[in-house]
């Protein structure tokens, strides 16, 4: 894992979050196991429930284009802490990443945590 070039592409991709509403921008990137990156970022809707976090944009890329298999995953935003995905987008990295990607989350001050799916959702509901 190249963690400074997944980081550039992050940032770069919270750079065209469209929060209007919030004013919080999140930006993500993806590697795949096949080396592509899919980056995302926030978008926001007027209508609250309609809007989509960076997490599951870049997620929803990777799958609409075949990939299946990742690496890691960053998160980023202009966090005191490293940025933490909501309950719904770890629920979707459940779905498609196994105990081996490694998930890092970081802030704009390059402070980072990395976890496993596992350990930042512990009990997922699964079938």
């Amino acid at each position: 894992m190249d963690f400074e070039m997944l980081f550039k592409v992050a940032n770069e991709a919270k750079e065209n979050a469209y929060a209007p509403y919030s004013n919080f921008k999140v930006g993500a990137a993806l590697l795949s196991k096949t080396g592509k990156i899919y980056s995302g970022c926030n978008i926001e809707n007027a209508s609250y429930s309609l809007t989509c976090c960076a997490e599951r944009v870049a997620i929803f890329k990777a799958i609409s284009q075949g990939e299946t298999e990742f690496d890691t995953f960053i998160i980023t935003s202009n966090t005191k802490a490293p940025i933490a995905p909501c309950g719904a987008c770890r629920q979707v990295m459940n779905e498609f990443f196994d105990e081996n990607v490694t998930i890092v989350l970081t802030n704009q001050t390059n402070k980072r945590k990395e976890l496993s799916i596992k350990q930042l959702l512990p009990y997922a509901f699964d079938l």
